[in-house]
């Protein structure tokens, strides 16, 4: 999906420097609080969906719950759901039957900006406004708090700063964004994410166009994230990747569940098999200890 920054422009920001940057490793400030779900029952959830684009139907009965705190990753061959069913779970596509439901109500009945408030999304594709310089683009993440009574605050200008060193952006914040490479740009668009603050992150594809040292960089900051006691949830297609940052892990196959729970406890090769069509063998990961896929390939 293609989504463009149409909220009003911030206050015009002050240029972050290298001297307002925290020190290396240093992850994202304390998410704004949401409002508690029902007891027992996970914040985030869909009952019994049906979803696709105008006549196509992509999946039925769809029930998917997100352990609260966890790193939830939904895998599975292209074109089978995934991007689907994260932009249903981020209100962006409408169910024809069923819900989803957001801290026990259903998440339609909320308005916008509130929702904004309390889920952080990343989707597939984003175009900033032309022009637009890295600073005022994260500085955009703060929308859903501003309000008639309470405009840009030195609170933003902090999220806005810890969310450039995040992503390792804060040197490029004085650019304008449609001069960056395609790594750079998808890290901006992660670090205004991130400037939300929001306790629910959903992320698709968060780690396209990255070279590797910087889709490790990224998942290590989603798994520090997790640990400061955020839910995530990312569509990710390196399945590897997936085993070693996960929590949750939810494999789909053309619209449907095909299974899901930890990592260690559902990748078999035999899974990989049914839900990716790939021979392959499953070893323990020598750094992680998580399952490593290691395909046969012809030879095998």
């Amino acid at each position: 999906m293609t989504a463009t920054t149409t909220t009003p422009a911030t206050p015009a920001t002050t240029t972050p420097t290298a001297a307002d940057a925290p020190a290396a490793g240093y992850a994202v400030g304390p998410a704004v609080p949401g409002t508690p779900g029902v007891p027992g029952e996970p914040r985030l959830r869909a009952e019994g969906l049906s979803i696709g684009y105008h006549e196509r139907i992509v999946s039925q009965g769809l029930d998917v719950a997100i352990p609260d705190r966890s790193f939830t990753v939904i895998v599975g061959p292209n074109a089978c759901g995934k991007s689907t069913l994260l932009r249903a779970l981020s209100r962006l596509l409408t169910p024809s039957v069923g819900q989803v439901v957001l801290d026990g109500k259903t998440i339609t009945s909320y308005k916008a900006k509130e929702v904004a408030r309390r889920l952080g999304l990343l989707p597939q594709t984003s175009i900033a406004p032309d022009g637009i310089t890295v600073a005022d683009l994260v500085a955009r993440g703060r929308y859903p708090h501003q309000k008639l009574l309470r405009q840009w605050s030195r609170e933003d200008e902090d999220a806005v700063v810890r969310a450039l060193a995040a992503t390792q952006v804060t040197p490029l914040s004085a650019r304008p964004v449609d001069e960056l490479s395609g790594g750079q740009r998808q890290r901006v668009w992660v670090s205004m994410v991130l400037a939300q603050e929001t306790e629910l992150l959903l992320l698709d594809e968060p780690t396209t166009f990255l070279d590797i040292a910087h889709q490790i960089e990224l998942l290590e900051l989603f798994g520090d994230l997790n640990r400061e006691g955020r839910t995530l949830v990312a569509v990710l297609h390196d399945l590897n990747h997936a085993c070693r940052y996960a929590t949750h892990l939810v494999a789909m196959k053309d619209g449907a569940v095909v299974a899901q729970g930890a990592p260690g406890e559902i990748v078999t090769a035999e899974l990989v098999e049914e839900v990716f069509g790939l021979r392959c063998t499953i070893i323990d990961d020598p750094v992680t200890g998580t399952p490593l896929v290691i395909p046969l390939g012809r030879r095998g």
